[in-house]
């Protein structure tokens, strides 16, 4: 077993996931709800909330309990639109490999 190619491969997985992990973090997601009469969220790739949209005829609604179950369904389709691509990309650079603290 040639340990210094498998140092140099360690330290290229290392490189790559630094390096996407660094790109997703300043990645945008938007979850949406109720389509141009909703409401939309944008997160970015450490599930900061950076933008809340509302549009104006919800802010009519009496309904509040409404307007607070769409804030949730955007927020949350917003977080899980960021765990995908998280999983899949870094999914990609260890392909597969279940090692610690990756």
């Amino acid at each position: 077993m040639d340990f210094q190619k498998l140092l140099e491969q360690a330290q290229q997985m290392q490189n790559s996931l630094q390096q996407t992990e660094q790109e997703l973090n300043e990645k945008k997601y938007t979850g949406k709800t109720g389509g141009s009469s909703g409401v939309s969220i944008t997160i970015n790739g450490t599930y900061e909330v950076e933008e809340v949209n509302i549009s104006e005829e919800l802010m009519d609604v009496e309904n509040r309990e409404m307007l607070q179950d769409m804030i949730l369904i955007a927020m949350n389709d917003a977080i899980d639109q960021a765990n995908a691509e998280r999983e899949e990309k870094m999914g990609s650079i260890t392909q597969g490999l279940n090692i610690p603290g990756m």
